[in-house]
């Protein structure tokens, strides 16, 4: 009687990893106005921290996310040489030709054993940034909204937004930075962990 249904269970992300490691999932979103869901498609180079946004889509198919690699390939130019691996889930969204454009570049895919986020943290903690601080602040109305806030939040994550990894460094600044003094931890060494 009246009772809410229980939340419904997040979609299994997909990771991309190279050499400097970066991470691929779509970051659902839900349009406020069309009630749609909205995905967007991203990479994150793990090791410089440095996000790029591929695409943004109601519908993300295999045909879809294959040609978001080949975009990413051309952008990336020269530096696609630098990642080795990509390792992603088992989603019907990555297609044997998504394999196939990656694997022509060099790139070899792995997949990630099933119901398993740990292995793509740096994805999941990437959503749960940009849901923290960009989508659960506004309202999204449509596709052309999500990509132009989420290109504008991309440059700020890569020029300005200081990252603890990056010693208080954006990943690629887009301005002059002093450098934050070291501290030292004794003891056991610390890391982070997330789950989103």
């Amino acid at each position: 009687a009246g009772r809410l249904s229980p939340v419904p269970r997040r979609v299994a992300r997909r990771v991309l990893k190279g050499r400097g490691r970066s991470n691929a999932p779509p970051l659902p979103d839900d349009c406020a106005v069309t009630l749609r869901r909205l995905y967007c498609f991203f990479i994150i180079e793990v090791g410089s921290r440095t996000v790029h946004i591929l695409g943004v889509t109601a519908h993300p198919d295999g045909p879809w996310t294959a040609q978001q690699a080949r975009n990413l390939l051309m952008d990336l130019g020269d530096r696609a040489a630098d990642f080795q691996f990509l390792v992603r889930d088992r989603a019907g969204q990555f297609t044997a030709s998504f394999d196939a454009v990656l694997a022509d570049a060099g790139i070899t895919t792995i997949k990630i054993p099933p119901r398993t986020p740990q292995a793509n943290a740096y994805a999941e903690r990437f959503v749960r940034t940009v849901r923290t601080e960009v989508t659960d602040r506004m309202l999204i109305v449509g596709e052309r909204h999500l990509r132009t806030v989420l290109a504008e939040y991309a440059r700020h994550y890569n020029g300005r937004r200081p990252h603890r990894a990056l010693r208080l460094q954006p990943p690629r600044p887009d301005h002059p930075t002093t450098r934050s003094p070291t501290s030292r931890r004794h003891g056991s060494s610390a890391g982070l962990s997330s789950v989103a």
